[in-house]
């Protein structure tokens, strides 16, 4: 794509945004101040409907009957009367997040994803409403990022239908475009056998925390055949109450990550094997809950180089493509979104705006709580931002791009992932939700 790329309304958008910054720093530490986990996440909500609202978005409370999801619109009057004619009008999408972290806050930077989503749709809506533009601009509040992830049910309840794009970005402690996003399982295991004294009887329990025990030690020899791109961890939530007893029921926490959906599915058949496998040799019973299913975020070369572009020009710095394909990364349920429709899901530096890493800063650290409050934290958000507003612009107006988004989105993502994503999704939940033995 050519580096001389020039978005006439690039002046425009940027003092749009720029107009806003003191209005949303003041909501970002608002919602900084109040962090509140997934699916519950009442002020914030408030906080972003009532703001958005008072800057002429048409906005929808509580929308596909989740609690804390919002949908905020704008559409220019062209766009009504070309849809009207039977026109087709392009829209941009962009979201959102405001769930926090139990004990540390808003150690993920949700509040900036949050101010960031809406400084975006800002930007957009500024040109549509000023030149009355043909198009739409539209954000998404998508709850519960953190646990199960609010972008899926609102993906099968419609939230992202009739738009041509959707993106968002992520603070972190470097700059990356094309960092390798990866996909997430999560299970909860629970362990049934019965119990006895440990001392007396033992010969008359069924050791649940064997079982667990097992599930563990099959997990960490699987590790030696599984890729070094692919993760599994875990926890054990209840080992048991009393050292006295054995145990008839314990609990943990199992999570899967792949680059690919192929990987992923193959590493899930293999977690499930284990799990079932040391219910089996213990005597125990089993039961396996599907809590999370997040996909591997595809790139969109096209959006990707856009949005690289326009941020480059205000001043950040990347390193190389293979460089930054390589940094660890997490999980997301905006991969979910990107396999649904193009999508990108670049992340900033919140510690420089000049390009310097500070690994000292993670994110899920209290560090990273401290350092989302801070003015060179809003500053790359505001930059960021910027880079989304200019890329979605270009997806409204500017001829064949929202095409090419489009064909590099249908020849890299699998079509399951276009026209069944739901009900591959509750096919492979209903597959493994429960083994029992």
């Amino acid at each position: 794509m050519a580096t001389t790329h020039v978005n006439k309304y690039a002046d425009e958008v940027k003092q749009a945004i720029e107009n806003e910054t003191e209005s949303l720093r003041e909501l970002s530490l608002q919602i900084h101040g109040n962090p509140e986990l997934g699916y519950k996440e009442v002020f914030a909500h408030k906080a972003l409907t009532d703001y958005l609202e008072l800057k002429g978005f048409k906005v929808t409370r509580h929308a596909y009957e989740i609690d804390t999801a919002f949908v905020a619109e704008y559409e220019s009057p062209a766009a009504t009367a070309a849809a009207a004619a039977g026109e087709k009008v392009k829209a941009i999408g962009f979201c959102s997040e405001y769930d926090a972290l139990p004990g540390i806050g808003h150690a993920c930077g949700h509040n900036l994803i949050a101010v960031a989503g809406v400084a975006a749709a800002l930007g957009v809506k500024a040109i549509l409403e000023k030149h009355n533009l043909v198009g739409r601009v539209r954000l998404l509040g998508t709850p519960a990022e953190e646990t199960t992830g609010g972008k899926i049910p609102m993906i099968e309840r419609g939230a992202f239908d009739g738009l041509d794009a959707c993106m968002m970005t992520h603070p972190a402690p470097g700059d990356a475009v094309y960092v390798t996003i990866l996909s997430v399982g999560g299970l909860l295991v629970e362990y049934f056998g019965k119990a006895s004294h440990a001392s007396a009887s033992p010969w008359e329990g069924v050791n649940a925390l064997d079982a667990m025990i097992t599930a563990f030690n099959g997990i960490a020899l699987l590790r030696q055949q599984t890729a070094p791109t692919s993760r599994i961890h875990g926890i054990i939530t209840n080992g048991g109450q009393a050292a006295n007893i054995i145990p008839d029921y314990t609990a943990g926490k199992i999570q899967y990550r792949a680059t690919n959906v192929d990987d992923h599915a193959k590493l899930r058949t293999n977690v499930m094997r284990i799990l079932n496998a040391a219910a089996e040799s213990t005597g125990c019973t089993v039961k396996i809950t599907e809590e999370m299913n997040y996909k591997p975020v595809p790139q969109n070369e096209h959006l990707a180089a856009r949005y690289t572009l326009y941020t480059e020009q205000l001043g950040v710095k990347y390193w190389p493509r293979p460089v930054q394909e390589a940094a660890p990364s997490g999980s997301t349920d905006m991969g979910n979104v990107a396999y649904y429709l193009p999508g990108i899901h670049p992340v900033y530096n919140i510690t420089s705006l000049d390009g310097v890493i500070d690994t000292s800063v993670s994110n899920h650290s209290i560090k990273f709580t401290e350092q989302v409050k801070t003015d060179v934290a809003h500053e790359a958000t505001w930059r960021s931002a910027k880079g989304l507003a200019l890329t979605g612009l270009d997806v409204l107006i500017e001829d064949g791009f929202s095409d090419a988004v489009r064909r590099d989105f249908e020849e890299k993502v699998p079509k399951e992932g276009v026209s069944g994503l739901a009900q591959k999704m509750k096919a492979l939940a209903s597959s493994g939700g429960c083994g029992c033995h």
